[in-house]
């Protein structure tokens, strides 16, 4: 029986999928054997021994402190793509509403209360205020061309749109997937002073903070429109409001409020809803849910952000899961001891990630009780369990 603990309300779409027989749910729980997150931040919470997973139902690991998971052999999974329709949609609103200026045109027509059929008049007279262009035609820069930047460049590319995205570390599947409109920008600066939209899809990380300033904001086309449904930080609010006195940006839409910006007209900040659909929130968490079910049953590692890829077809009764520290001579040390105990391997996987690695080890013949524990007396290994087949 494994426990899971869920610190949100997590979608009952995904919930349902794990079998009462063999899992137990709950929202407090002392000794869990996975977590299931959305918001909660977890950087502060102290992790039990029995901990083996963390599943973010979402795409960001922000809320978790990843490298304190890693050194305790903690497992976390995000759900790359599983929200990445909605958020795709609401790019592409903001995208029409950056143009025309539609929320400051329903607010005006509000304040005409009390003019009764002098409104069609004044309407009229007055609509010229909140004129703006249209997006056919336009260039719009993709930065990050991963599961939203790809939707986004890919229909904004149906619509009319001159695409450009920019992305030197995209993947073999987010390529298979892109549109053959879409151009390839070859630097940052190149993307800046081209297009007329510039819309930011790169998780945030060193590298990535602060990325839109001034001094990128400088080298922009005048007149640009910037959105950012990825995360705050990539954009430095006060630069950001510089860009717009200073005339280059002519409208920035973001889904994370700053009070900061809150002092130009010329921004409009949504509460966060780039993921809030009741089918985004059903995908991420049947996703999260799947990812926890086949690492706490079968050991096979799928999305998970601080520990490889890893799976293997379980080929035999018994099955032996160790992560370590990614040093030399671990596989060596491992298999040594397993032909010290005559146990033989029916197959083997090993991956590394970074500094990290994993083990999936299908076992023949009878495996001693006390074989996880003698794995763990390998200096470098971090965790070792053993699974069988019921």
């Amino acid at each position: 029986m494994f426990t899971i603990q869920t610190m949100n309300k997590i979608s009952s779409t995904g919930i349902d999928l794990f079998p009462r027989d063999k899992y137990l749910i709950a929202d407090d729980t002392k000794d869990p054997d996975a977590i299931l997150v959305r918001s909660r931040a977890l950087h502060e919470l102290e992790f039990p021994t029995s901990l083996k997973a963390i599943a973010r139902a979402g795409a960001g690991v922000n809320n978790i402190p990843i490298d304190r998971c890693t050194q305790g052999g903690i497992v976390v999974f995000n759900t790359p793509g599983a929200n990445a329709n909605s958020v795709k949609e609401l790019v592409l609103t903001g995208l029409l509403i950056s143009s025309r200026r539609v929320f400051a045109g329903a607010e005006w027509v509000k304040s005409l209360k009390g003019n009764g059929e002098k409104i069609g008049a004044l309407v009229e007279k007055g609509k010229s205020e909140f004129v703006g262009p249209e997006i056919k035609g336009k260039r719009l820069g993709v930065i990050g061309l991963g599961a939203i930047g790809v939707q986004v460049a890919n229909d904004a590319t149906a619509l009319g749109m001159e695409v450009t995205g920019y992305d030197p570390f995209i993947s073999i599947e987010s390529a298979w997937g892109l549109s053959r409109a879409v151009k390839r920008a070859s630097d940052l600066e190149e993307l800046f002073a081209s297009v007329d939209y510039l819309t930011v899809h790169v998780p945030l990380d060193d590298n990535t903070r602060g990325m839109l300033n001034w001094r990128r904001m400088s080298k922009m086309k005048r007149g640009i429109r910037i959105l950012n449904f990825a995360r705050a930080e990539l954009v430095d609010a006060k630069d950001m409001l510089r860009g717009i006195e200073e005339g280059i940006v002519s409208c920035f839409v973001t889904d994370f409020p700053d009070e900061i910006l809150f002092a130009s007209d010329r921004v409009i900040a949504l509460p966060h809803l780039g993921a809030s659909t009741p089918e985004a929130e059903d995908n991420c968490a049947v996703m999260a849910v799947q990812q926890l079910k086949a690492y706490l049953e079968t050991g096979n590692i799928r999305n998970s952000v601080n520990f490889p890829d890893c799976e293997m077809r379980m080929s035999a009764n018994t099955r032996a899961l160790i992560a370590n520290r990614n040093i030399p001579n671990m596989v060596g040390q491992i298999t040594t001891l397993l032909a010290s105990q005559k146990i033989n391997i029916a197959e083997m996987i090993n991956r590394h990630k970074g500094e990290y690695a994993y083990n999936i080890i299908d076992l023949e013949g009878a495996v001693p009780a006390d074989f996880a524990r003698r794995v763990m007396e390998i200096e470098g290994v971090i965790t070792a369990r053993v699974i069988k087949l019921t």
